[in-house]
């Protein structure tokens, strides 16, 4: 009688794992919209309707949020997975060498994915209470004008 051998996680409780990978997908196009974000709060309109570059606290909040979970999110093991999985030896896979140096730097970010975790989850509080705060006009946000 033959064994059937490995045929992927598609029965439960495995075939959760293929959810984990498919939430890291929507997590990368999340990323990309809070980076497009981060990168707006750099723009200032000022009263008379030009637009002037500025670094505020919030930028600085928002700067760091975004960073914060990009780390995070490409610390995930499934990411490591996506770059250097199913490779047996490097050297022998088309462009060996970059997807070697990819999976070593998402490697060395998976050891710290739970601490990456947990600033990631103080920095989206601390920024989406300090943006509320501006918001209402209980702080009032000094902006440096480059």
């Amino acid at each position: 009688m033959k064994s059937k051998g490995y045929c992927g996680e598609v029965k439960f409780p495995f075939v959760l794992q293929n959810l984990h990978r498919y939430f890291l997908y929507l997590a990368l196009v999340i990323l990309v919209i809070l980076w497009i974000d981060a990168i707006k709060a750099f723009v200032f309109v000022q009263p008379d309707g030009r637009q002037r570059l500025g670094i505020g606290f919030g930028t600085l909040a928002l700067l760091a949020n975004t960073s914060l979970l990009t780390l995070y999110t490409f610390s995930c093991h499934s990411l490591r997975h996506l770059v250097g999985g199913k490779l047996h030896c490097f050297s022998c896979a088309a462009a060996g060498g970059p997807r070697q140096k990819t999976w070593s730097a998402v490697s060395l970010l998976n050891q710290h994915h739970m601490g990456w975790a947990w600033w990631s989850l103080f920095a989206v509080c601390f920024a989406d209470f300090y943006v509320r705060m501006c918001s209402m006009g209980v702080f009032h946000d000094r902006v440096l004008y480059l």
